[in-house]
């Protein structure tokens, strides 16, 4: 009886509220009066819409007494109207970019829309995909959505556990260009070392972004350094802020993987709490102020306790453990009619906690008998221990300008700043040369990295030239800082330097007062950019860049593209570039003495600074910049506006790129005795040692039917990738040693950056209330070669992910799902000769097994 009690309000509210609701009936049309199948209809400040059927029109029921109606379809502007008056007819007009908007990137021109292009862009609905994955972080969430982006979570690399690495097309962290509403945005401090992906390499990290302050991600496809510098290699990623106002969304998530592999009976691991509100206010006549806050914690996953004949490495192996905070603001403010400043940015605060390799208590010696593991001590540690790399993290960036039309002319001047400060830490550890008297927690220093841009961008449309000309031109003068600081004393310091033992912290050594330094340079660049429809179906673009360097000098890199409608409903494209990205000051100035474990046994390692003093006497040049060529050639169509696709295949060659060498130590026949002086016992080095050529084909294809009475949109979309190494550069001192210099082993891990397939097919259907995903990804085999020179053959892996989601209210959405349903793992390999100490090495498809997610969903 009580039960029933209990349920009365309910039945009586939603009875009362489905009193009051009415059915909305109306049809969308084109501007030429013609049906728009496929479009979205949303009834304002509710989760409540549908789509209309093959016939444009549309039926839904009100929720709200004074009904109003969002409406949207790809390729047209979107609506807002009122519900009331019985029968709506919409007729939405061609989409094109107005001043308030920010543009498409990939053009300069305020009327050029994605689908008229001559580059490839994806434009990624945030707000759509976060509402119905399991992802939580920007990373993830467009390594399942996107063919042509790739990353994944590392474990036992040091920073890289910290800091995921993602690029586009299989090339390097730092040959994709990551712009913020259009601005240039910083890179991470941190240089990746260890791990499958981006050795050598620096890279933005794009998860110091909340997902809930981003309204779009725009990934423009193509070599873009012609129109937007250095770095933009393999494309450029565009990430556009929330505009919305007088609109609170929050949301509160939370996934956990189902352990397998641990040492104790855990049924879940890996917990991922998000927490997020975003809210905007409208200022004036078209301005608003837009403020995001989140806050993210995921928990250690443990997957050590993997069948492993020879023994583990590692007796914890899996994600680290990370807590991130990030405050977010985009706003824009009316000065007049013409006229408007804007500000945007944001701050992220990061903590992370990351196991390094074991160190167990005893160790084999020359005949395989155990004694004391000279890297631990049996007082403080009796059953060994496992280090832990601690992070503390600071990332931010502000950026404010003025934009406006003076005239016919629209400037845009602009000025940001952006700073990552990467410190590390070490707990759990030793400093084995003080024996039991040693701390077990140390400040290990770190380094930082900053950048000032100032950026003037000028632009007119010409319409009497041709069918329409658009010119552009501006210039950017850009600032960065470097710096590396020392860790406390016992981090580094070997107290008994005759005793044979590694001093300093075990797991991460500390950086040294000979490591430190600071270093800074500036460049300013200009460019010219135009844009020209020679006719209605004809369009030619060009674009020329002019950057000089301080510490290496100048470049001049060119775009070339066109785009030939052969009707309103299928077009071809094509683009020529060349491109560059100039050494980081990341890889010219990073130096340090780390641990490495090579087939169990770690080993201490000089990493010197490019101008160093074994750099220079082992006759390692001064890094340059890398250069490259690139092309690509596609189609693109439309059947009415329920079904589009794009096909485009590309070309990358890429000259002198920097790489991270493999170790020379005092055997070596050229080099030994050069080390051996300097007191070196093995070292590496960075240098421009490899020349690279990708091939490629991406293809997505998208279709939205009315099924019964919901709607379903179905996405294929697809990138085949395969690069290969063309030579291997050494220095004159070093010919003959190319295997060493960068051989085989290093050449696979820039092979499979991105695995030679990657096909992601998503079915999405909506009915009322009640939504459902279901996602295929299929990632292509991948060959590293472990320490042993055995390949290691990963083979495709098919995972499949779920989402169900209903409407509890106008206002709260309920979604519940799991990730990688079928809880499939990558092959097993040996965990004593794998890269980072387990079965197996960080993958695309990731090593975690399945996750199950709930998410709430409010919108007021």
């Amino acid at each position: 009886m009580r039960n029933k009690l209990l349920i009365l309000p309910f039945v009586v509210v939603t009875s009362a509220a489905y009193a009051q609701a009415r059915t909305l009936a109306g049809q969308v049309q084109d501007a030429a009066g013609r049906p728009v199948i496929g479009a979205t209809v949303v009834e304002k400040g509710t989760n409540n819409g549908t789509g209309t059927d093959g016939n444009g029109r549309f039926v839904l029921r009100a929720r709200t007494a004074q009904p109003r109606l969002l409406i949207s379809a790809l390729g047209y502007a979107s609506q807002e109207v009122s519900a009331e008056g019985g029968a709506l007819t919409v007729r939405l007009a061609a989409n094109s970019t107005a001043l308030a908007d920010v543009q498409v990137v990939g053009s300069r021109s305020l009327n050029r829309s994605v689908t008229d292009s001559p580059s490839p862009v994806d434009i990624i609905d945030v707000q759509q995909v976060t509402a119905k994955t399991g992802q939580l972080d920007v990373n993830q969430l467009l390594q399942f959505v996107a063919p042509s982006f790739n990353s994944n979570r590392q474990t036992g690399a040091d920073g890289a556990d910290h800091v995921d690495p993602a690029s586009l097309r299989g090339l390097g962290p730092d040959q994709t260009l990551v712009l913020v509403n259009g601005k240039r945005w910083h890179q991470s401090s941190l240089i990746n070392l260890f791990g499958s992906r981006g050795r050598g390499n620096t890279g933005t990290d794009l998860n110091t972004i909340p997902a809930a302050s981003i309204e779009r991600i725009e990934i423009l496809r193509d070599g873009a350094s012609a129109q937007y510098g250095s770095d933009a290699i393999a494309g450029v990623i565009n990430i556009v802020l929330k505009t919305s106002t007088n609109e609170l969304t929050a949301n509160a998530n939370y996934g956990a993987y189902t352990a397998k592999y641990r040492f104790d009976d855990k049924t879940f691991d890996g917990g991922n709490f998000n927490a997020n509100a975003n809210y905007g206010v409208a200022v004036g006549k078209g301005g608003f102020v837009n403020l995001t806050a989140d806050f993210n914690q995921r928990q250690h996953t443990q997957r050590a306790n993997v069948p492993a004949p020879d023994g583990i490495q590692r007796r914890e192996y899996g994600d680290p453990k990370a807590t991130n905070t990030s405050v977010y603001l985009n706003s824009k403010l009316p000065l007049s009619e013409n006229i408007y400043a804007y500000v945007f940015g944001g701050i992220n605060v990061r903590r992370g906690d990351a196991y390094a390799y074991t160190r167990f208590p005893t160790v084999g010696d020359a005949n395989g008998d155990p004694i004391p593991n000279p890297r631990s001590n049996a007082t403080l540690y009796p059953n060994g221990f496992d280090p832990i790399i601690t992070s503390a993290i600071f990332d931010g960036q502000g950026a404010a300008g003025g934009r406006g039309t003076f005239g016919a002319w629209d400037v845009d001047l602009s000025n940001s700043f952006g700073s990552n400060r990467f410190h590390y830490g070490v707990k759990n550890t030793l400093n084995a040369t003080l024996g039991a008297a040693s701390p077990t927690t140390f400040d290990a220093g770190g380094f930082q990295l900053q950048q000032d841009v100032v950026d003037l961008n000028i632009s007119r449309r010409f319409k009497t030239v041709g069918q329409g000309l658009n010119l552009a031109f501006g210039s950017e003068y850009r600032r960065e800082w470097y710096q590396i600081f020392a860790g406390e004393l016992g981090s580094y310091n070997n107290y008994a330097p005759n005793s044979g033992i590694a001093g300093g912290s075990q797991g991460f050594p500390g950086f040294q007062p000979r490591n430190v330094l600071k270093a800074s340079r500036n460049n300013i660049g200009v460019y010219a950019d135009a844009e020209l429809d020679v006719t209605k179906a004809w369009l030619v673009e060009g674009a020329v860049r002019f950057e000089n360097y301080s510490d290496f000098g100048s470049n001049v890199t060119g775009k070339l593209a066109t785009r030939l409608k052969l009707s309103d409903a299928f077009s071809l494209r094509g683009t020529l570039s060349t491109g560059f990205r100039a050494p980081s000051l990341a890889q010219i100035n990073f130096n340090t003495v780390f641990t490495n474990v090579v087939g169990g046994k770690p080993v201490d390692i000089l990493l010197d600074r490019n101008n160093g003093p074994v750099t220079t006497a082992v006759g390692i040049p001064p890094l340059t910049r890398e250069l490259s060529r690139s092309a690509s050639v596609g189609i693109t169509g439309r059947a009415g506006s329920i079904f589009t696709f794009t096909v485009d295949g590309y070309y990358i060659h890429i000259q002198d790129r920097i790489v991270l060498t493999g170790t020379f130590d005092q055997t070596d026949s050229a080099i030994g005795a050069t080390l051996a002086s300097l007191n070196v016992g093995q070292a590496q080095f960075f240098a421009n040692a490899a020349s690279t050529t990708t091939w490629g084909l991406d293809a997505v294809l998208a279709n939205t039917v009315g099924v019964g009475s919901g709607r379903l949109t179905t996405t294929l979309a697809g990138n085949l990738n395969r690069l290969n190494v063309t030579s291997v550069q050494t220095t004159p001192l070093l010919a003959g040693k190319e295997e060493t210099f960068f051989g085989a082993r290093e050449q696979a891990f820039v092979k499979a950056s991105a695995p030679p397939f990657k096909v992601n097919l998503t079915l999405d259907y909506s009915l009322g209330r009640f939504g459902a995903l279901v996602r295929f990804v299929e990632f292509g085999g991948i060959t590293l070669i472990d320490y042993n020179g055995n390949n290691n053959r990963y083979d495709p892996r098919l995972t499949t992910d779920v989402a169900l989601s209903y409407a509890l209210t106008n206002q709260l959405r309920l979604s519940l799902g799991s990730s990688n349903l079928f809880n499939k793992y990558p092959n097993f390999f040996n965990p004593q000769a794998t890269e980072t100490g387990g079965a197996w090495d960080p993958v695309q498809m990731g090593s975690n097994g399945r996750m199950l997610f709930a998410k709430l969903q409010a919108k007021f």
